[in-house]
């Protein structure tokens, strides 16, 4: 399984695979039909306290990805549902592209999600 990441102002595309949007918040601009998603799972998305403490500082990303972490770790049933999105076998089952709003490709929690994951066995 591949995890990859995109922002949903992108162009989709056929090697997305099944596309989820990991952010708490609709991103602005966007309609259900340009952000061709297959899901939205908010409860992976940091909380909204974390979220505004780190305001995409690039000065806080560690300390943000050490915080952002231990919320995953306390919320497995939000990790969980990504793994059961794994396990669907639907359009392209192999690649889960996890699609954020943030303008910064380094500089965003779901590549820090995207890591995560790939270190997560139980997904």
């Amino acid at each position: 399984m591949t995890i990859g990441i995109k922002r949903v102002y992108d162009e989709v595309s056929d090697h997305d695979g099944y596309r989820v949007l990991v952010d708490r918040l609709w991103p602005r601009g966007i309609t259900k039909e340009r952000a061709h998603l297959d899901a939205w799972l908010k409860d992976v998305a940091p909380s909204p306290g974390l979220r505004m403490w780190w305001n995409h500082d690039s000065e806080r990303l560690e300390e943000f990805a050490t915080r952002y972490r231990a919320e995953l770790d306390g919320a497995p049933e939000s990790v969980r549902a990504i793994a059961e999105l794994r396990a669907l076998g639907t359009r392209s089952a192999t690649t889960i592209t996890l699609v954020y709003g943030a303008k910064d490709p380094q500089i965003n929690h779901a590549r820090i999600l995207a890591e995560y994951l790939a270190n997560d066995p139980g997904t």
